[in-house]
Formats: C-alpha cells, structure tokens, sequence
C-alpha cells in the first residue's frame, strides 16, 4: 500500500473487493474517507459502514458490500480523478453528469463533501475525488 495516496488505496480496495465478491472490506480510517465513503452510501452503491477502533491508532473503517440478488456487484466500477500528483478542480459550471446521470463523481467543497447532484444544487464546485457508477 503507498503512504502518499490513502484516499486511492481505500477506492482501490472497495474495488478489489467488491469485484472479488467479498462481503465486507476494512481501510485505514480518514474523515475525508469517511465521509466519501458516507455519500457512496447514500447513493446506494455499498450497504453500509461503521468505525473499528481496533488494530492502528486512527482505527479503520469497515465497508459492507452490496450486490444483486445473483451476487453480482452493485458498484461496477470506481475511479480516482485527481490524484495527489495533478489535482483536478471543476467549477459549479463545469460539473457534468457521469454516465448521463447513472453514475457519480463525488467532490471535496466548501461546503464539504458532496456528490455531482448536490455540488450542481448548491451552486459550487471543487475538487473531483473519484466517479462512481
């Protein structure tokens, strides 16, 4: 795992796992990953997560997995737009809709953390974490 990028390690194991067909996946815990994890929540792409103060001092967060009923995964596919090496920021203008509204991209604001939709429906912009779909 690299050090310089956990928010890419969490997507990329949420990836792993759900392609794998685990039920759950364990991260190093953030608030920025928490609260990324919160809006993938909420948009209905993994069925829940919580806290878990054991193991490392910051502690880790614990993702359940979603899937069809034919065990086929709910979160098909998870990429991380900017990355710590080129940051990638859209203005309230600029947010597109991924995947003509099936998908979404969740981005860091003034305002917090907020899916596309929101960012669109408060009028701000910021920088793209990752899109979704």
């Amino acid at each position: 795992m690299s050090q310089s990028d956990p928010i890419g390690d969490m997507l990329v194991a949420i990836r792993n796992a759900s392609r794998a067909g685990k039920a759950q996946v364990d991260v190093k815990a953030s608030k920025l990953g928490s609260a990324i994890v919160e809006c993938i929540k909420d948009e209905g792409f993994v069925q829940n997560w919580r806290l878990v103060e054991e193991g490392t001092p910051q502690g880790t967060l614990r993702i359940y997995l979603k899937y069809t009923k034919d065990r086929k995964p709910i979160l098909r596919h998870i990429r991380r737009v900017s990355k710590p090496g080129l940051r990638i920021y859209k203005g309230k203008g600029d947010l597109k809709k991924v995947l003509s509204g099936i998908g979404m991209a969740i981005l860091t604001t003034p305002k917090g953390v907020l899916t596309d939709t929101q960012a669109r429906l408060q009028g701000v912009g910021g920088e793209v974490i990752c899109t979704i779909w």
